[in-house]
């Protein structure tokens, strides 16, 4: 029956319905495709839960101002010391700057504070003590999604903030939204073209036919369209969150994953061409043997995707249905529309490597077929030796540091913002863009002043309407994302905390270190659930317990060796501080859900012969057959996240990495080597309880163990 399901996709009128549907579904998406970075949010108060004491603090701050307004500095240096002539050029700048649209007004009165005033002189706060650096500070408001204007507002900054032998950047919470909205911009065409070359020069050398390689990449580009479609209408009209980070993830993981089940079918398909004279036929057999494969793995990458929804973290938990989506409609698109496709190009489209019916299997004595009668030799010594040698590799743990990183490491190259934060914090000046904020009961500002300052901060009570909330602020030196201003804000909500008011201490650092609570919380939740999804799944589809345990000690394995290696090579290597607070379990849930895939290929592939071989046997087939589909797979998908390293963010670098290396170590050593030792080591007693390979083969097994 499944056969015939199979045959209906692809027979000789419905191929091309299957082709005609997906031409619609394209046209039809494509153009909100398009719009999907319009929807984006990446505010970090998007991305917090809503039982986070900053966020609850924000939600109070709406009553006293509007929510997207954006503190900008303009950061003056000047190595000697800045003069009165400095000074007086400055002031007259930050007039011209008052004027600027976007400038937020109190009271009629633009929020521009320049570091002079006839009345005060300079004003120490923004003016460091050795006099070399001096900031004009100005609030900035476009509305909602108004990061994307930023860019812009940096640039009528620079043109009006200019004093010759004087140098000058914008940084603040401001200068730094308009750099990553530059590091963002391009974001989906540049990972598309970088992906989509990646995956075509590897499907060229994997299949050596100047034709092939169109369909998968026409397939995975038809995925795309629709999936990005799909995600901007649901953000746009159910809620969903989508950020710079879920979007990037989603061109790279629709390309990486719908290319790894592209190689499984064709491979199926290329082997049933050699069995079947008609090429309908022979793809009915392939979609008939793959499809489980394909479905079940793509499933578990969809439950495990799933997964995210447990988290606290907005943008962690949007993550999930994003790229489940993608993975689903991925899926769809390579078991419906590339099969029409190879049906409706014919043999031919394999040139010069043409199978032809009655020609030999090639997999037979290929290079995987040798590497397995090897590890037959001593399968115990390969997965004890094996296994022992990842266990070194997680040995690189004790480098890892999930502090998360500052305004000056969160970027591979040196942006303005950046620049001008460091000299703030070289000269020992407050950002005073990032203030630490308490919210409180109307009439308790005088209290909680009070004991704000208890705490060794310079702080303030901003006048507010009686019958508002209360608002203190308190300045930090230093770095606003950096270990210190988190020590500064646990003290100070330590301080507040006891007073018996209502009050929130929120404000860019709080909020920053409210993600990495909610990171760390959302780790130790997620990561065995997701364990545990992924078993049930493999225990499921193998009908087994040995077996899934079996592949989770070495995901587990597999994972801890990536995660090691990669935290030293960016120490050694890279030079990067630290990883981001997210970048474990980002980590783990795509090596896991995507790692098993691998598994599932190699394993469904060992089940399928072992009723006639028997296991040990069926475990060399299984090599034999999938591993160079398996490799080619893992290394298209590899690739494809090793694109993000191309983006300007440490963050995406370090994911990208990381599950690059994972995902090979995955497919050249732990599928196939380890793997399959222990399959050769423990033979039936993998398929406990089930009895699949009942009956005794000593005879058969030994014709393919040497």
């Amino acid at each position: 029956m499944h056969r015939q399901i199979a045959g209906s996709l692809t027979g000789r009128v419905t191929k091309w319905v299957v082709v005609g549907v997906w031409l619609v579904a394209v046209v039809a998406l494509g153009g909100f495709a398009g719009k999907l970075s319009s929807v984006q949010k990446n505010d970090a108060s998007s991305w917090l839960p809503g039982s986070a004491e900053s966020t609850q603090g924000l939600n109070r701050l709406a009553e006293l101002r509007s929510p997207n307004q954006i503190p900008t500095l303009v950061v003056y240096h000047r190595a000697g010391g800045l003069t009165a002539a400095d000074y007086a050029a400055i002031d007259d700048q930050a007039r011209r700057i008052a004027a600027l649209p976007g400038v937020v007004t109190t009271g009629g009165r633009p929020q521009v504070v320049a570091p002079t005033d006839a009345a005060t002189g300079r004003k120490a706060q923004l003016v460091s003590p050795d006099g070399t650096v001096a900031t004009t500070g100005v609030t900035f408001d476009f509305g909602s999604g108004g990061w994307r204007k930023l860019p812009a507002a940096a640039e009528r900054l620079r043109s009006i903030a200019s004093v010759p032998g004087v140098d000058v950047h914008i940084a603040g919470q401001g200068g730094q939204a308009a750099d990553q909205a530059d590091a963002f911009k391009g974001l989906d065409s540049t990972l598309l073209f970088a992906a989509a070359g990646v995956v075509i020069v590897i499907l060229l050398i994997t299949y050596r036919s100047p034709v092939l390689w169109l369909l998968p990449v026409i397939s995975a580009a038809v995925a795309l369209t629709c999936a990005q479609g799909t995600v901007y209408l649901l953000a746009k009209h159910a809620g969903l969150t989508v950020n710079g980070q879920s979007q990037g993830i989603l061109t790279v993981l629709v390309f990486g994953a719908g290319t790894d089940y592209a190689l499984l079918l064709v491979a199926r398909y290329r082997e049933e061409l050699r069995r079947h004279e008609d090429r309908h036929e022979a793809m009915a057999f392939a979609l008939h043997r793959a499809a489980p494969a394909i479905v079940a793995s793509a499933a578990t990458v969809i439950l495990g995707m799933l997964c995210l929804l447990a988290a606290t973290m907005n943008s962690t938990r949007g993550l999930g249905p994003v790229c489940a989506i993608g993975i689903a409609i991925g899926l769809v698109v390579m078991i419906t529309l590339l099969p029409a496709l190879l049906v409706v190009t014919g043999r031919w489209v394999f040139w010069p490597q043409r199978p032809s019916h009655g020609s030999a299997e090639p997999t037979e004595s290929g290079l995987w077929a040798r590497i397995g009668r090897r590890i037959a030799l001593r399968p115990r010594a390969v997965w004890v030796g094996t296994a022992a040698v990842l266990a070194v590799c997680c040995l690189g743990l004790l480098a890892l540091d999930t502090s998360g990183l500052n305004g000056k490491e969160q970027f591979t190259k040196t942006f303005d913002s950046t620049t001008g934060q460091q000299l703030m914090v070289d000269h020992g000046l407050a950002d005073t863009s990032a203030p630490v904020e308490i919210v409180s009961d109307p009439g308790t500002g005088d209290q909680v002043l009070a004991a704000v300052r208890r705490t060794g901060l310079a702080a303030t009570v901003v006048p507010t309407p009686p019958d508002k909330p209360a608002l203190t602020l308190a300045p930090i030196r230093g770095d606003a994302q950096s270990e210190q201003a988190y020590d500064a804000v646990r003290s100070v909500r330590a301080a507040v905390h006891p007073l018996g008011v209502h009050a929130q201490v929120t404000g860019f650092s709080a909020t920053a270190l409210d993600i990495g609570t909610s990171t760390a919380r959302d780790s130790r939740v997620i990561i065995p659930l997701v364990l545990l999804v992924v078993m049930l799944v493999l225990a499921l589809l193998l009908r087994a317990i040995v077996a899934p345990v079996v592949l989770i000690a070495t995901v587990v394995l597999s994972f801890g060796a990536a995660l090691g290696l990669s935290a030293l090579l960016f120490r050694t290597v890279f030079g990067f501080a630290a990883e981001d607070q997210s970048f474990p379990l980002f980590v783990f849930v795509f090596l896991v859900a995507l790692g098993i895939d691998y598994n599932i290929f190699l394993m469904t592939r060992v089940r399928e012969e072992t009723p006639r071989r028997g296991t040990r046997a069926a475990a060399l087939v299984g090599l034999s057959a999938t591993g160079g589909v398996i490799t080619s797979a893992g290394v298209v998908l590899a690739a494809t996240f090793a694109v993000l390293g191309t983006l300007p963010l440490v963050a995406f670098v370090e994911m990208g990495l990381a599950v690059a290396l994972g995902v090979l170590l995955d497919t050249l050593i732990v599928r196939s080597v380890l793997v399959t030792a222990l399959n050769l080591d423990l033979g039936r007693i993998v398929w406990w309880p089930s009895r699949i390979d009942g009956a005794q083969r000593p005879a058969a097994e030994r014709t393919l163990v040497p």
